[in-house]
């Protein structure tokens, strides 16, 4: 009888403690979540972090040249056989709306990207050279000059393999990339998804910003000839 109550206290006990080291350490992610994005505070104008749903930054500024950008994270639990991944998000925002055709390519694509734009684009295009697997679609209002432009632009990008997700839009462009790769014992022993750093480096964010920079350059603004002669195709003229 004695001995029994003794376990049942002990057994109090050790789960009032497991709970309490638990709310210590959700706490403490919290707060290194929290300032992520800081070193991207220095480097936008007008820069306004905020934190979304799910506790991580998300900043929004501008470029020197006036242009929106708003840079997120995105925690992927999802991926396939790997250590959960932290992507970086960088959407960029023209000045007006371009009169160009919306265009992405996706690297190493499972299906289980929830954060994609390119699995919402309806046409299936040529993929770009590249060591690796891409899926390449488009809104399919693309030229085949447009399409081999952006091809050559996404080859050029992925050859890094931070690079996820590349996309052109009228409105933007969209960047994906690597930020960091889950802490390994968090998750095969506690399945807790960790990221092991203090902040974004700067040197990543600014190397990012250089790539969606290439990325809104890559398609030309066309002209009113160029626009009714693809309609003119589209319709069978």
């Amino acid at each position: 009888m004695i001995t029994d109550l003794a376990l049942a206290l002990f057994a109090a006990v050790a789960v009032a403690t497991l709970a309490v080291v638990a709310l210590r350490d959700q706490r403490r992610l919290a707060v290194q979540r929290r300032g992520l994005l800081d070193a991207a505070a220095d480097i936008l104008d007008s820069s306004r972090i905020r934190l979304s749903r799910d506790g991580f930054p998300m900043l929004d500024g501008n470029l020197s040249d006036g242009r929106r950008l708003r840079l997120e994270l995105i925690a992927d639990t999802l991926v396939c056989r790997r250590l959960p991944q932290l992507w970086l998000k960088l959407t960029l925002t023209e000045h007006s709306p371009q009169n160009r055709p919306s265009i992405g390519a996706l690297s190493r694509p499972t299906g289980a990207e929830f954060y994609s734009l390119v699995h919402d684009l309806p046409e299936w295009g040529p993929p770009p050279q590249s060591e690796t697997s891409i899926l390449m679609r488009s809104d399919g209002t693309a030229t085949a000059a447009e399409i081999d432009r952006s091809g050559s632009i996404f080859s050029a990008l992925f050859r890094n393999p931070a690079v996820k997700e590349a996309v052109i839009t009228a409105r933007g462009v969209r960047l994906i990339r690597q930020a960091a790769e889950g802490d390994r014992g968090a998750h095969l022993l506690l399945r807790q998804v960790r990221f092991p750093l203090e902040q974004i480096p700067a040197d990543l964010i600014r190397t990012a910003i250089a790539e969606a920079r290439l990325l809104s350059e890559a398609l030309p603004n066309r002209d009113v000839t160029t626009t009714e002669m693809n309609r003119s195709e589209r319709m069978g003229a």
